[in-house]
């Protein structure tokens, strides 16, 4: 579940990423909320779109190996922060508290998601022991 989980999110997290890249005036259009934060800077989407490329390839290939739990962390680490950034504008009053709450969904759960996914948990009793004996593929699942 959680592997399928990491795999989806980090693709979304990817494609919106490309669409930045690919199509940085249609992204704006299209996503509700982001004309009111000013006028369209096409290197700027661009480089955002970068930006989101990385987390969403982290968690893809954190899905698919458990050694890119740094990765995935770090990715997890840069959505947190840029969530962060909301809260600050609305706690400024540079956004409304309307426009925090539509930011939800896009801006708040991905990092929550991503880091809840990729954070280290410890093992206990039986889930343990099987670990330990089993091959050192073991290591490399999620």
């Amino acid at each position: 579940m959680r592997k399928a989980l990491a795999w989806l999110l980090g693709a979304l997290l990817a494609a919106n990423g490309v669409f930045m890249l690919a199509d940085p005036a249609a992204w704006y259009a299209a996503v509700p909320g982001v004309a009111m934060t000013g006028p369209l800077n096409l290197h700027f989407v661009r480089d955002i779109g970068c930006a989101y490329v990385a987390p969403g390839a982290a968690l893809v290939w954190f899905a698919l190996d458990a050694r890119a739990r740094g990765a995935a962390l770090a990715g997890g680490a840069f959505l947190a922060l840029h969530a962060l950034i909301h809260l600050a504008d609305a706690a400024s009053g540079r956004e409304t508290l309307h426009h925090l709450v539509g930011d939800l969904p896009a801006v708040f759960v991905p990092p929550a998601l991503a880091l809840w996914l990729a954070w280290p948990r410890p093992m206990f009793g039986k889930e343990k022991r099987h670990v330990e004996m089993a091959d050192p593929a073991a290591s490399r699942r999620v």
